[in-house]
């Protein structure tokens, strides 16, 4: 009888000593999604790719999965429909980014701002005018994902994927781009200091604007170069893909003296929700791997 007392005793302490956690905070705002962690352990902001939303993030993106249980506040945007962000607008992002934070009241100390495809552009833009700046807003890491960071490079391989009239997709795709950066920057040939400005970076022409305010924060460049699948539907070789520009931006960063950058190229993890096999996805994110570089 004295023994199950005292084993009952015993769960009743320790088990009033136990700290609860806190239900995760859900906020929503037009253009947000905001998931407070408690205890927050780094804040991760992500934007959508070109033609998405917040809803379409939270399907493909399965490394978001009970991300919140493991420390990880989240911010998913709405803002998509960009390639490149005029000084305007990355000032515009970087005072809407402050109001939500600051009106729910989330510690910045640790923030990581990432984007897929051409979300992954934003984010790489906005990261520098923070930093530029000297912004409130002190990203800690990037997290670009299998972007077209170079837009020279886009350009020219859009008209590669019309001439090639391989994939229809793929020139569908690339009347749509060579419209709209021709319209916007002008033919890189003709307008070569467009593209220097409005690109994350180019290939021809290093360090670009961008990229040397990112050599002091962790980097982390996500790309799947599965060539056999490129070459299968779409003719492509590596210099083709967005992994090319990707893996040249690391090796840049490592130049300008970045000892925190990554290109990582995945295998095999490139699938969208309905289960079809695309390497251009967000699910090449794996979820343990990001936490642990948020949080270490």
């Amino acid at each position: 009888m004295k023994k199950s007392l005292f084993v009952i005793f015993t769960v009743i302490l320790f088990g009033a000593c136990t700290p609860k956690k806190e239900p995760v905070q859900v906020f929503t705002g037009n253009d947000y999604e905001l998931k407070i962690a408690s205890p927050q352990k780094a804040v991760l902001v992500l934007f959508p790719c070109y033609p998405c939303d917040i809803d379409n993030t939270k399907t493909e993106a399965k490394f978001l999965k009970d991300i919140e249980k493991q420390g990880i506040t989240t911010l998913l945007l709405n803002y998509n429909q960009r390639l490149f962000l005029s000084d305007a607008e990355k000032a515009q992002y970087a005072k809407t980014l402050n109001s939500i934070l600051n009106q729910h009241k989330v510690a910045t100390d640790n923030l990581y701002i990432g984007g897929f495809s051409g979300g992954g552009n934003i984010a790489m833009l906005l990261s520098g005018y923070l930093i530029k700046s000297k912004n409130a807003i002190q990203p800690k890491g990037l997290m670009v994902v299998d972007s077209p960071i170079d837009l020279e490079a886009l350009y020219n391989d859009s008209q590669k994927e019309v001439a090639k009239n391989v994939d229809a997709e793929a020139v569908a795709e690339g009347h749509y781009l060579i419209e709209l950066l021709e319209s916007t920057l002008g033919k890189p040939a003709d307008h070569l200091e467009n593209y220097k400005k409005a690109s994350p970076y180019l290939v021809s022409s290093k360090p670009t604007n961008t990229i040397v305010y990112l050599k002091d924060i962790k980097t982390r460049f996500y790309s799947e170069p599965d060539l056999k699948w490129q070459k299968q539907h779409k003719n492509r070789t590596y210099e083709d893909l967005n992994a090319y520009q990707l893996e040249q931006a690391s090796k840049t960063l490592k130049e300008l003296g970045s000892t925190q950058t990554e290109f990582i190229a995945t295998q095999n993890r490139g699938y969208r929700a309905n289960g079809d096999r695309h390497p251009h996805s967000w699910n090449i994110v794996e979820q343990s791997s990001l936490v642990k570089w948020m949080t270490e």
